[in-house]
């Protein structure tokens, strides 16, 4: 594309921008006129910090932290536990140490401080849970999540939740996981357990039943906005792999 149509296009965005936007109107002017330093000047004076403090950016900003000081966080956490031993603090630095899957390190924390006035904490119990789940010890997170349960009857945890019906599936109790499943299809905010449902059913020699909660997590991401598709993008994907093209 020849540089003065792809200009000329610039300008004619940066102009209805102006408008849509209600920014002074002599940007208009500086845009027509000045069309190379008007343009930059727009850029840098009227878009820039707009961008630096939207929602994406942030993001965009924290995931590149991540990606060049993976461990900041966790240092981050370490540190203020140890200025500070607190339960906040431990559940902070716990759950750091489920991010890197350092699962046997946060089953530790969480069981030194389920003690005392937090000996049943609803927290401290759902992380213990979901370590000891990834550790591998499926039971273990059973016997966690259903001290939770008796603890806790009015409480409802959708993470907990989710743990007390994966551990069942391990544990080869399929009726069971069916029921948690079923359960959690109820409120669970995403699709994760219609799809490890209609896994499951499949499993089991229910390839209709599971064809059809398939579709129904593939209708869903038509109607739902890009956040929901953005965040629930696996478990979308694995829907669609399972119909037919």
């Amino acid at each position: 594309m020849p540089y003065f149509i792809l200009s000329l296009i610039i300008q004619v965005g940066l102009v209805v921008h102006v408008l849509k936007t209600g920014r002074n109107m002599s940007w208009i002017f500086i845009l027509l006129f000045f069309p190379l330093v008007g343009t930059l000047a727009y850029l840098i004076v009227e878009l820039l910090p707009e961008f630096s403090n939207s929602r994406g950016a942030h993001q965009a900003r924290r995931q590149l932290s991540k990606t060049i000081n993976p461990d900041r966080e966790l240092r981050q956490a370490t540190q203020q536990l140890a200025v500070a031993d607190t339960v906040k603090n431990a559940i902070a630095l716990a759950e750091q140490y489920l991010q890197k899957q350092r699962y046997g390190e946060a089953r530790d924390l969480y069981q030194r401080y389920l003690k005392g006035i937090h000996a049943d904490d609803p927290q401290l119990m759902t992380g213990l849970a979901q370590a000891q789940f990834g550790l591998g010890e499926y039971q273990a997170a059973l016997d966690t999540l259903e001290r939770f349960k008796e603890k806790h009857p009015q409480l409802r945890s959708a993470d907990a939740h989710l743990i007390y019906a994966r551990s069942q599936h391990e544990l080869g109790n399929t009726d069971a996981a069916i029921h948690e499943y079923e359960a959690l299809r109820g409120y669970f905010p995403g699709p994760e357990p219609t799809c490890r449902l209609a896994t499951l059913l499949k499993a089991s020699g229910q390839p209709d039943a599971a064809r059809e909660l398939f579709q129904k997590i593939v209708d869903e991401s038509r109607v739902a906005g890009s956040h929901y598709n953005r965040i629930n993008q696996h478990w979308v994907a694995m829907a669609r792999r399972e119909l037919p093209s």
